[in-house]
């Protein structure tokens, strides 16, 4: 264990499971204590459990394409909440129809998002860039 806790979870109505189980198993492989909240997780359930279990990164995972909206004011809501400045990432099929990654990457950034990640990101890319954000050596 790295001493770091994320939280983790698929957001909105979306009830994806497998990829969440996926990441989950590798986060905690790689040393993190995670917090899998499962399917179908609203922005308020990810606050109350980073609060609870006083987490350093906040991980949503969205695979039916709303993600854009599920996401949306978050970052407010965490800095609302008193978690000002946790590090918050996103991958997986964030948007409806094809559009350029990096306009959906600007957009998320703009939200308040320090990393996203687009469809098929090796959970690998991910962890390395948890453990920059937050000091972890290896």
């Amino acid at each position: 264990m790295n001493g770091k806790t994320v939280v983790t979870g698929v957001i909105g109505a979306d009830a994806h499971a497998v990829g969440n189980k996926i990441i989950a198993f590798a986060l905690e492989q790689a040393g993190y204590k995670v917090v899998n909240l499962g399917v179908m997780v609203s922005q308020e359930e990810y606050i109350e459990a980073a609060i609870e279990t006083a987490a350093d990164a906040i991980i949503v995972s969205s695979l039916y394409g709303h993600g854009e909206i599920d996401c949306n004011g978050l970052r407010e809501k965490c800095d609302e909440a008193g978690l000002k400045g946790i590090p918050l990432l996103a991958g997986g099929n964030l948007v409806v129809g094809k559009q350029e990654f990096a306009d959906v990457k600007e957009r998320f950034e703009k939200m308040g998002f320090n990393c996203v990640y687009p469809p098929g990101t090796p959970i690998e890319t991910t962890i390395a860039d948890l453990d920059k954000i937050l000091g972890v050596t290896r």
